[in-house]
């Protein structure tokens, strides 16, 4: 159910303070907000978010050697042929695509556990916790999704907290590039690549509704450009 977004302009100076914290460099002052005031937001359906992490989880596993006959038995066994986009189709099926980015949707499936409730942070600091790794479903031990719900709780954050944090990956997304571009210490171990993963993630899970903005995107549609 959607709910009142919170002040975006309060959510965004308390978000370029912590950049300040931080010491990233700090995005002009005409950086567009994500949401204008009086908005509305609400997370996507649950099971729509776990259905999206299991498929990030398959594309790492098949990065990671899972066979292609493998990977098609566990999408039928959980019923997840079609969410798969059609570059992820093309990957699974045939290895075709770039391994390399697909490598990188470990970040994105870090932030949507944090959405689940499955990680307790989403730290720009730090790379994702191991431990996360018993939380999400076991795909090479052959857990379908169903198995995986049965032994999982998901408790998925408010709206409006995912929101904040998706203001915050906004900038943080510019002020890593920008950072990177320039030479400048970054405040930990997580590259330029993982916060866009997980702004990515964020993007598409986080759904505000109001007068600016478009029906929710596909995953492939999500525009990270800005």
């Amino acid at each position: 159910m959607a709910v009142s977004a919170p002040d975006p302009q309060a959510v965004r100076a308390a978000n370029v303070d912590e950049l300040r914290r931080l010491r990233l460099p700090l995005p002009p002052p005409e950086f567009p907000l994500v949401w204008e005031p009086g908005d509305e937001v609400e997370l996507r359906p649950t099971r729509e978010i776990e259905a999206r992490m299991a498929v990030l989880q398959l594309i790492l596993a098949r990065c990671f050697g899972m066979p292609p006959r493998a990977a098609m038995s566990w999408l039928l066994g959980s019923h997840l042929v079609e969410s798969l986009t059609p570059p992820e189709w093309q990957f699974v099926t045939g290895s075709i695509g770039d391994h390399r980015s697909f490598v990188l949707h470990h970040d994105a499936v870090f932030a949507l556990a944090w959405v689940l409730g499955l990680s307790k942070h989403l730290d720009p600091t730090e790379p994702t916790d191991p431990r996360l790794v018993e939380a999400l479903p076991n795909i090479a031990a052959g857990e379908t999704l169903a198995k995986w719900r049965s032994r999982t709780l998901a408790a998925p954050r408010d709206a409006a907290e995912a929101a904040v944090l998706l203001d915050f990956h906004y900038c943080l997304d510019w002020a890593f590039l920008e950072a990177e571009r320039t030479g400048a210490a970054l405040p930990g171990l997580v590259d330029a690549n993982a916060i866009g993963q997980r702004r990515w993630a964020l993007e598409w899970v986080v759904v505000f509704y109001g007068p600016y903005h478009e029906p929710p995107a596909g995953w492939e549609e999500v525009d990270l450009s800005t």
